[in-house]
């Protein structure tokens, strides 16, 4: 693969990405047989087909998974260099990539905002999803920071804690527990839990808090979303655990109630995370050291629905 043109993984990630040579061909401006011809001599270079027909569809081959991996590892590396020369060049201050798990869109985008004010000439790409795909594109090095409660452990990263994380067990105002005030996790056997979808972290820590005090559901409905999760709860049809951080608006109207159990809130951590060994640009470490010296009075600021004291940044 030593001969692999920088040309033909581009086209590789793109037709991995459609599953479609037409496609593929329409967003990077080719023929259609110019797209077959890349393909076609990366796989000789690998030796192995790297895409197969099953039917009417394409799919990547086992060794397309392999190599898309690393392709996509390589094309981010370059990107990464592009924006370094072009900095150094002083034609911009750069790009910054950044993936976000659901859960914390709630205030992501404020600190984005306040930290950006600073750096009008920086290039945001940010991306929200699930805990499992921002994980896979942290390691596929197509974003160069992410935001999230639980950082990856099958490959090495650099982990920073920046804000307190409080988990909340929710249900609706006029639901009979939140009148109790004895109540344990124990209390809750024969309830109705709501979960997020396998692969969230919410999803990881309810199964665990319930598994660890033996807690036996009545039923649990699996729910693709906090937004969902939250009308269903108005809604009366079971309980949550939730971030603190996802319920601000919903409690402070009085549509949400925090049940008062014992050893709760779960605390947690959000966390700034990157690709061990991998540098930085000055705007990404910027806005690790932004997160890190600003970061928890911001968040804590905005679960509780209040503006935070403004701070003059470093780079005015």
């Amino acid at each position: 693969m030593r001969h692999a043109t920088i040309r033909q993984m581009q086209v590789f990630d793109a037709v991995a990405r459609h599953l479609s040579f037409s496609r593929a061909a329409e967003e990077l401006h080719l023929s259609q047989p110019a797209v077959s011809l890349q393909i076609k001599q990366l796989e000789a270079l690998a030796g192995l087909a790297l895409f197969e027909q099953v039917g009417r569809r394409l799919h990547l081959t086992a060794a397309g998974e392999v190599l898309i991996r690393h392709a996509r590892t390589i094309l981010g590396a370059v990107a990464d260099s592009e924006e370094a020369v072009m900095a150094l060049r002083g034609r911009r201050a750069g790009g910054l990539r950044i993936g976000v798990v659901s859960t914390a869109k709630y205030f992501a985008p404020s600190l984005l905002s306040v930290f950006l004010s600073g750096y009008p000439g920086v290039e945001l790409g940010l991306s929200v999803a699930n805990r499992e795909q921002v994980v896979s594109r942290l390691k596929a090095n197509e974003v160069d920071l992410a935001i999230m409660g639980r950082p990856p452990t099958d490959f090495p990263v650099s982990a920073v804690a920046f804000a307190k994380h409080p988990m909340v067990m929710i249900a609706n105002p006029s639901h009979p527990l939140t009148r109790r005030r004895d109540l344990t996790i124990r209390s809750l056997s024969g309830e109705t839990f709501l979960l997020r979808e396998q692969g969230s972290g919410t999803r990881v820590l309810t199964e665990g808090l319930l598994a660890e005090h033996n807690v036996v559901a009545a039923r649990s409905i699996e729910m693709g979303s906090n937004e969902t999760i939250k009308q269903a709860v108005m809604a009366g049809m079971g309980i949550s655990l939730l971030s603190r951080h996802t319920i601000g608006l919903e409690v402070s109207a009085g549509l949400l109630a925090i049940l008062d159990i014992e050893g709760m809130p779960v605390m947690r951590e959000w966390y700034i995370v990157h690709r061990e060994g991998k540098q930085l640009l000055p705007v990404a470490g910027a806005f690790v050291d932004f997160l890190v010296r600003e970061g928890a009075q911001r968040v804590e600021s905005l679960a509780r629905c209040q503006p935070p004291r403004r701070r003059r940044s470093r780079s005015s």
